[in-house]
């Protein structure tokens, strides 16, 4: 899940614990969120997106790699 954020995590060296810390957040609630067992907070998406990648769109970020039907 969140292919396109973890590769932005690994461009900018960035950790799960990285994330957590700047949330104030367990970093066991962001490992769920990016395990998908629980979803992500459009809050916590919009905090990430503005927090460490300010000039990419949600939309990218946080896709879900499914393909479209059809």
């Amino acid at each position: 899940m969140y292919q396109n954020l973890r590769a932005e995590m690994a461009r900018q060296n960035l950790t799960k614990r990285d994330i957590a810390q700047r949330l104030n957040k367990k970093e066991r609630v962001i490992r769920n969120r990016f395990s998908g067992r629980t979803p992500f907070t459009l809050p916590e998406a919009a905090a990430i997106r503005d927090q460490f990648f300010p000039g990419v769109s949600l939309d990218y970020l946080f896709q879900d790699g499914a393909a479209p039907d059809g």
